[in-house]
């Protein structure tokens, strides 16, 4: 018990270091887990096969467990164990190709154009990390890049004479995508005067550099727009992705064309993008119940 109890607080760490979530989707992942735990009782993790997890749901649902709790709980012992893979603690996923309750899809959290103007001036543009930081989340917002691609940028990649940056995505896909005014003039300070102190006369072809002069990583930058959020005063639980969302959203709104957005997102497949559509009628039904005076 005390090797499970382990794993469940690195594999906790792990996930909120990885998927910036919400301290409420933590504890009720750290729940379930330890739910799942005693329920095994001296049966360690490594030993669990689908016959174990399949008693394990029956005996749930026996309870009167929600389909979106049920749901909650497979996701969660499925991203355990594939955690417990990644780290060579077992070979096979137990909770693989099992079938979830069918549930409403639900829209993802997004910041509306001042939230994100907020983060934007979050940063201290009078200091080196400042003005950093300050041109990721520009860049990140400006094309609505995945946070693989923004750490994974390399300096060939960026060109702001020609206004615009090439992206290796998913299946390492390259798409081309236009550079705004405002992510040039940041991006152009940065190469300018931050690269060159971070670099430290060493060689790196990572665009963005963290403190020691080497690339930037995924986590750090979890990090820091965790911190920058917090000191902006946004009450969301919001990651890097949150910028994403925040730009296939807002152009939706301003009236861009799907098929424009899926090509910048750089999703094979369109009905991905149509997610954004429903969180453009949500808005306006939101919108219309606050202001309309029979809404």
């Amino acid at each position: 018990m005390v090797m499970n109890n382990q794993l469940i607080d690195q594999f906790i760490d792990f996930y909120w270091l990885t998927t910036g979530a919400s301290q409420n989707t933590l504890s009720a992942y750290r729940s379930d887990l330890n739910i799942f735990s005693k329920w095994l009782k001296d049966i360690p993790f490594e030993n669990v096969n689908r016959l174990l997890v399949n008693e394990y749901f029956s005996f749930r649902k026996d309870s009167k467990l929600s389909a979106s709790s049920q749901s909650r709980i497979l996701t969660c012992l499925h991203s355990f164990f594939q955690y417990l893979i990644e780290h060579q603690v077992i070979t096979n996923d137990p909770t693989d190709q099992m079938n979830y309750p069918k549930l409403d899809k639900k829209l993802p959290i997004f910041l509306n154009i001042q939230e994100v103007e907020k983060l934007l001036d979050a940063p201290n543009i009078n200091s080196t990390i400042g003005q950093r930081d300050r041109a990721m989340i520009e860049l990140l917002y400006s094309c609505g890049l995945r946070v693989s691609e923004l750490i994974n940028l390399s300096f060939h990649n960026i060109n702001l004479k020609d206004e615009f940056i090439r992206v290796h995505g998913k299946g390492n896909k390259e798409r081309m995508l236009p550079l705004g005014e405002i992510a040039i003039d940041y991006l152009g300070a940065y190469e300018k005067n931050v690269r060159p102190l971070l670099l430290k006369n060493g060689q790196c072809d990572s665009y963005f550099l963290s403190n020691r002069g080497s690339a930037m990583s995924r986590q750090n930058f979890f990090y820091i727009i965790k911190g920058y959020a917090a000191q902006a005063g946004i009450d969301k639980p919001i990651s890097p992705h949150s910028l994403r969302h925040a730009f296939a959203t807002h152009l939706v709104q301003k009236g861009a064309d799907l098929r424009s957005v899926q090509l910048m997102l750089g999703h094979s497949d369109i009905s991905s993008t149509q997610l954004y559509t429903h969180i453009q009628n949500a808005h306006l039904k939101t919108q219309h119940q606050k202001h309309h005076p029979r809404g």
